[in-house]
C-alpha cells in the first residue's frame, strides 16, 4: 500500500490459515485504510512494525492500537523510541506459520532494521536499501560507513532472488531483488570510501515533516495521536 505525501510503502503480511498478520511501516494518515483492509480480509493484526524512527511521516502504529485492539507496536530497541515491543538483531516476529527475522541495518539511523521472511524469499529493508538507492545519512545520527557495511553484511548476503521491498520509492518502482541491488545499485556498488564521499556531499534539503515526525515517532508506538 502507498502513501503519496511521503512516498511510503506499507506492507501487510498475513497467514491465511490462522488469520494472524503483521503490518510494516504504517503511516498515520492511512492507518484507517490499513485497518479496514485487515478487517475486510478477516485478519487479526498482531503487530504494527516500524523499520526505524521515520523523519518524513508520523507512524500509524499508535492509532492502529486503538483501531485494532490486540495490536502491538514494535520498533528496534536501538531507536530509543517507545513501543509495546522492542526488538533486537536476531529476534523473530511470528505470525501464524510465518516469521520475520530482524536484521540490524543501521546507518540511515542507529535503529534501522530489515525484516526478512523466514524462507528468505523477501526482505523489507526500510530506508537502509532503496531501489537503486539508499537512505540518507546526514541526520538522526546517520553514518554512511555504517550503512555501507550493514547493507553489504546483512542484506546483500541474502539469496540473489530474495525480493527487496523498500519503505519508500520516488520513481514509481515497487520491488527489486538482492541480486539487482548488489550489482546495479549506483551507490552501493561503489567502494566504501567512494560511497562515504558521495553520501557526505548530497546536500539534500531537510525533510519537510522532520520537526514534527521525529518527536511524534519517539512516542507514537504507545500513544494515540490527537485527532
Amino acid at each position: 500500500m502507498f502513501e503519496p505525501k511521503s512516498c511510503t510503502y506499507t506492507y501487510l503480511l498475513g497467514d491465511r490459515e490462522t488469520g494472524e498478520a503483521v503490518l510494516i511501516d504504517p503511516v498515520l494518515e492511512t492507518a484507517p485504510r490499513d485497518a479496514q483492509l485487515v478487517k475486510e480480509l478477516g485478519l487479526r493484526l498482531l503487530y504494527a512494525v516500524n523499520t526505524h524512527c521515520h523523519a518524513d511521516h508520523i507512524t500509524g502504529s499508535g492509532v492502529l492500537r486503538s483501531l485494532l485492539p490486540g495490536c502491538q507496536s514494535v520498533i528496534s530497541r536501538c531507536s530509543g523510541a517507545q513501543a509495546d515491543l522492542h526488538i533486537e538483531d536476531g529476534d523473530s516476529i511470528r505470525f501464524g506459520h510465518f516469521a520475520l527475522e530482524t536484521r540490524a541495518s543501521p546507518g540511515h539511523t542507529p535503529g534501522c532494521v530489515t525484516f526478512v521472511l523466514n524462507d528468505h524469499s523477501m526482505a523489507f529493508t526500510g530506508d537502509a536499501l532503496l531501489i537503486r538507492g539508499c537512505g540518507r545519512t546526514d541526520f538522526q545520527q546517520g553514518c554512511a560507513k555504517t550503512l555501507y557495511h550493514s547493507v553489504h553484511k546483512n542484506i546483500f548476503t541474502l539469496p540473489g532472488e530474495c525480493l527487496v521491498y523498500p519503505a519508500h520509492d520516488y520513481h514509481g518502482l515497487t520491488v527489486s531483488t538482492v541480486e539487482e541491488e548488489r550489482t546495479l545499485n549506483p551507490r552501493l556498488t561503489l567502494s566504501c570510501e567512494e560511497f562515504v564521499k558521495l553520501m557526505d556531499n548530497l546536500n539534500l534539503p531537510k525533510p519537510v515533516q522532520i520537526d514534527v515526525a521525529v518527536p511524534a515517532n519517539m512516542r507514537c508506538g504507545v500513544q494515540t495521536p490527537p485527532s
